[in-house]
């Protein structure tokens, strides 16, 4: 569209139709001479601040085609990294529950490890089904400093482990569990023990590193800690699992001509 095409489309659309103008602003707005887009872009940008507000000057810049509203081009880090969700079956054994927490321990250490972050405690938690207030209900959660900050998925989930023991009672129908990673911190300011670094925290890093280059070529799993278990009964269910239309060839529907 050129510029006296666009210039024509302005000067059709009401000056309150533009995002943060209310009723009260364009009444303001108009007993300026001003009443379209057309004329707010016009308008002196100095004057409708001074008037108005910086936001609005904003705006009238914005319409001009000056970007004042810069886009955050890196996304911060995360504070807390979460992974948690329901089973799809009542989980009964502490087994079963080991499984799965040690599977969403691995979930949120790569993404930890993907932020160039370590984490400084763990916690886990585990939960009855609430919305079944006949049943006997549980829920128990406890967190824990690591001795010292990781993002070894094997220390994390020795971690976590260790604090599902402690909570785990059995006699319960188990529902959901969960994990949290927290007092995150960027791995170029680590700060070591008195015994710890050395080697072996160049060969932790350095097999984390190389099981996450094989899972992002080859598809998350294909390399997993043993603790995480192969059949996972307790998986959540997937039957109405929206496809994936843009990431998965096998769910693109076939074509016939």
């Amino acid at each position: 569209m050129g510029e006296g095409e666009l210039d024509e489309l302005f000067a059709t659309i009401p000056v309150e139709e533009v995002w943060g103008v209310g009723r009260r602003l364009s009444e303001q707005l108009r007993e300026m001479g001003v009443e379209s887009v057309r004329d707010l872009r016009g308008a002196d940008a100095e004057t409708i601040r001074s008037r108005f507000s910086v936001v609005l000057e904003r705006t009238v810049r914005e319409l001009r085609g000056v970007s004042c509203l810069a886009l955050e081009e890196v996304v911060p880090p995360k504070q807390q990294i979460m992974s948690s969700r329901s089973f799809g079956q009542y989980v009964y054994e502490l087994d079963e529950l080991k499984e799965a927490v040690a599977s969403y321990i691995a979930k949120a250490a790569e993404k930890l490890r993907a932020q160039e972050c370590l984490a400084g405690a763990v916690q886990v938690h585990i939960r009855t089904n609430p919305f079944k207030p006949r049943e006997p209900q549980y829920q128990r959660s406890v967190m824990a400093p690591l001795p010292e900050p990781t993002a070894d998925t094997r220390a994390l989930i020795a971690s976590a482990v260790k604090l599902l023991e402690a909570i785990f009672r059995p006699g319960y129908a188990y529902q959901k569990a969960g994990v949290m990673l927290s007092e995150l911190q960027p791995v170029a300011q680590r700060q070591g023990t008195l015994f710890g670094g050395g080697p072996g925290l160049e060969r932790s890093a350095a097999l984390m590193s190389a099981m996450d280059l094989i899972n992002a070529r080859w598809g998350r799993g294909t390399v997993r800690v043993s603790a995480e278990g192969v059949e996972k009964a307790w998986q959540m269910r997937r039957g109405h699992l929206s496809p994936a239309y843009t990431t998965s060839w096998e769910d693109l529907p076939p074509v016939k001509a």
